[in-house]
């Protein structure tokens, strides 16, 4: 281990989000596999290559899409559409198409938003075999009348769904897991900032030493959710809590999506986290729509995993070329690091114990408990501290449930039953 990496600065994640901002991702193809190479190069990374035609519970992994080149050129030959110019501009899956066509013709396959119409929108067509482009409705109002030329260089073949795993094993087998969608072109936000911040937080993980085992998958978004689950039916019942990562990088305040659970221990300790932080923040009961926390919260696998923002989806810049670069921040990339970053830790903090000498308080005197204590500025803190935690570790009481009665920190917790342990008052269960 070559020493805690106690902190990774937002410019280090916004210099990576640059990097991947070009690449033109899908739920398949080269641009994930060229994304999850370039996150290898820090966290020891497994790239899964799932082949077309797998049955994943009532899904089937779909044909690979590629793409080399995309444009539309006008009458005069002037090429007015350019997917090397933005990605965004190209139905994501569009399948390959070259020819000449009237203006009345090409419409049926233009997609533009006439309520935000100096911005393109991101469209997709993964399961329903068609091609298309993407323009700013100021822009498709301009075209005139004529022969169009439209080339699509694309390729729909049998291929694979790629996904990167990475697991981090700890003194136990139970798991945390967190995941995120790298299925998302070149939109920043949603959801190149929930890369960065998972990428960042391996990395911190990987230097320590952790009580938990971590599984951090960068999946596409559901039918890679829904892959995994169906290729590890025999890890869910090690995983006890996790998030989905999304939509990290604006300026928006936190909101936290419960679980569909709803009261499990996730769902506490992230509000608990949110609660003494500096930082504003919602909390928001769980519905079955948003991201894949909605196939880790099935009826049939119904583990404790939320969702973990800054915006909702559906915020203005959503879908659309106006989530670029400068809509997220090196600033609020590290404000969510450093939320995230505390929810494992106060993960790790959670234990539960059961007090040794249960019947009357114990005696901490002649312990030298009161000696250990005396003399420090918070030595009242402390010592309610122990009797707090000598009190509630009946074996049923987490270090959250006293944190939350005492309102003492886990932190502060944390340490005073580590002092207990040591003094043979408690033993962890």
């Amino acid at each position: 281990m070559a020493g805690t990496i106690d902190h990774v600065t937002g410019e280090q994640m916004y210099k990576l989000a640059e990097r991947l901002f070009p690449i033109c991702r899908s739920i398949t193809g080269e641009g994930v596999r060229q994304t999850l190479q370039i996150l290898q190069e820090d966290i020891p990374l497994e790239i899964r290559e799932i082949p077309t035609g797998t049955p994943v519970f009532d899904w089937t992994i779909p044909r690979e899409w590629n793409v080399k080149d995309a444009w539309v050129k006008d009458p005069s030959g002037q090429k007015i559409i350019d997917f090397k110019k933005n990605n965004l501009h190209l139905l994501n899956y569009s399948i390959p198409y070259r020819g000449k066509m009237a203006l009345a013709q090409l419409k049926d396959h233009l997609y533009y938003m006439p309520e935000k119409p100096d911005l393109i929108p991101y469209r997709t067509s993964y399961y329903t075999e068609k091609w298309g482009f993407c323009l700013a409705y100021d822009q498709f109002k301009t075209l005139p009348e004529g022969a169009y030329e439209v080339l699509i260089d694309s390729s729909l073949s049998d291929g694979h769904l790629t996904y990167g795993e990475l697991h981090i094993p700890g003194d136990l087998e139970e798991e945390f897991l967190l995941t995120t969608h790298i299925c998302h072109p070149s939109l920043a936000n949603d959801n190149l900032s929930g890369i960065v911040v998972l990428q960042a937080l391996a990395k911190y993980l990987l230097s320590i030493k952790n009580r938990y085992s971590y599984r951090i998958l960068f999946i596409p978004g559901t039918i890679g959710s829904i892959t995994w689950l169906a290729l590890n039916e025999g890890k869910i019942s090690r995983i006890k809590g996790g998030l989905v990562a999304s939509l990290l990088g604006d300026r928006a305040q936190f909101h936290f999506k419960r679980s569909r659970i709803g009261d499990s221990d996730l769902d506490r300790l992230v509000e608990y986290v949110l609660t003494n932080s500096e930082y504003p923040y919602t909390v928001m009961d769980f519905i079955p729509y948003g991201y894949d926390e909605r196939q880790f919260c099935s009826p049939g696998i119904n583990l404790p995993m939320g969702n973990l923002t800054r915006s909702t989806f559906g915020y203005p810049e959503y879908h659309t070329s106006a989530d670029n670069l400068q809509f997220i921040s090196a600033n609020e990339l590290e404000k969510s690091y450093l939320i995230y970053r505390a929810v494992v830790r106060h993960w790790e903090m959670n234990r539960k114990f059961v007090n040794l000498i249960p019947k009357g308080e114990p005696q901490l005197g002649k312990r030298g408990l009161y000696e250990a204590i005396g003399g420090k500025s918070d030595s009242h803190t402390i010592q309610m501290a122990i009797l707090w935690v000598l009190n509630l570790s009946d074996g049923h009481h987490s270090m959250l449930d006293i944190a939350i009665r005492s309102g003492i920190s886990m932190a502060q917790l944390h340490q005073v039953s580590e002092l207990l342990i040591s003094k043979s008052l408690l033993s962890e269960i």
